[in-house]
């Protein structure tokens, strides 16, 4: 008889509810360009991330990580994830001072998306940290 409790138990369990379709006609794109890398984030108009990638996760390695040409394929594989979607216009929010920057916002241009406003979120020190003291030689 414990047996069957058994046998029932393992049988029971709770299935999974397909995930809903997502449809997204206008969204964010979040490009943060450091020197070393570039990551950009899809968002919903709440800020809700919807897909994300870097240039480490296309398989770039090294200096090529923040290149126009990483930022282009990044672009690429977003976009793949998001044909479901049906993603056509994005504002873009652009943080950091790397190389694949402009090259992420021509790439979300090319590649079917209709760019409709660019935002520059580069933080900028007002009178920051402390300069190092001078050299004495």
């Amino acid at each position: 008889m414990a047996e069957e409790a058994k046998k029932e138990a393992v049988k029971a369990a709770p299935k999974r509810k397909k995930k809903a379709k997502l449809t997204l006609k206008r969204g964010q794109a979040h490009i943060q360009a450091t020197y070393n890398n570039t990551i950009i984030t899809i968002t919903d108009q709440n800020g809700n991330a919807v897909a994300a990638s870097s240039a480490g996760a296309c398989g770039f390695k090294g200096p090529k990580k923040s290149t126009p040409y990483a930022a282009g394929i990044i672009v690429r594989t977003l976009m793949d994830r998001l044909k479901e979607s049906g993603l056509q216009q994005v504002d873009v929010f652009v943080k950091g001072v790397g190389s694949g920057r402009e090259g992420a916002v021509r790439a979300l241009h090319a590649n079917g998306l209709e760019v409709i406003s660019i935002k520059d979120l580069t933080p900028i020190p007002h009178n920051g940290c402390r300069a190092p003291k001078p050299r004495r030689v």
